[in-house]
């Protein structure tokens, strides 16, 4: 099972442009990941275009300029970040799936692993829901088909457990379990409590209960 210990697991390396221009990390990359992880902190908290390449900087011990010795830019920094948390949702909602031995396991598969998520990087749902505009293209258009293609994943689960549910009243259902999911920035005041897993517990519990209520 996927627990607040092990949620942060991404990509890391040299970035490298693939074919669609975006960048992969392969390899040793832990000062990145500093970075990258320091940047969602102060995105959410002052936002975007409040912080500048000083201020990043500065929050992992470098001057402004050696952010670029890692990122072509700001916007590549917030690309990047971004990118690494969508392809890790993508994986780990794949995981979830072709690991599970039926479709109500696969659910409770992907509501743990999501609901972990939420709960251990709620900077990164800040983020995201506020800054993707920000995030240049093709990057952009990336971030979104992995979103799209997790999504889906849940869609397909769902279309097992209630085959008599159209799959678009499915997809809307799936969106709103991740409003409740990613409420804990707000709901939380960015913290998950004395007790993560009995908030964990909770956020599960009431989002298969809004997704199996859809039909």
């Amino acid at each position: 099972m996927l627990t607040l210990a092990n949620i942060r697991v991404y990509d890391r390396g040299v970035a490298e442009p693939d074919s669609r221009g975006t960048r992969n990390y392969r390899g040793g990359g832990e000062r990145r990941d500093e970075i990258l992880d320091a940047a969602a902190v102060l995105f959410a908290s002052r936002g975007f275009h409040g912080v500048s390449i000083d201020d990043l900087g500065a929050s992992v011990g470098l001057s402004g300029p050696a952010i670029y010795r890692h990122f072509a830019s700001k916007e590549d920094v917030l690309a990047q970040m971004l990118l690494r948390i969508s392809r890790h949702l993508h994986d780990g909602g794949a995981r979830c799936v072709t690991s599970a031995s039926s479709a109500p396991s696969a659910l409770d598969g992907l509501l743990r692993f999501h609901a972990s998520f939420a709960l251990a990087q709620p900077s990164l749902i800040v983020v995201h829901g506020r800054e993707l505009p920000n995030v240049p293209e093709p990057a952009r258009h990336e971030i979104r088909r992995l979103q799209r293609a997790y999504v889906e994943r849940w869609v397909g689960v769902l279309a097992e457990l209630s085959p008599q549910v159209p799959v678009s009243r499915l997809r809307v259902a799936v969106h709103a379990a991740f409003g409740l999911l990613n409420s804990t920035p707000y709901a939380l005041g960015g913290t998950v409590g004395p007790d993560p897993a009995e908030t964990a517990d909770l956020l599960v519990t009431m989002a298969r209960a809004a997704l199996l209520t859809s039909g």
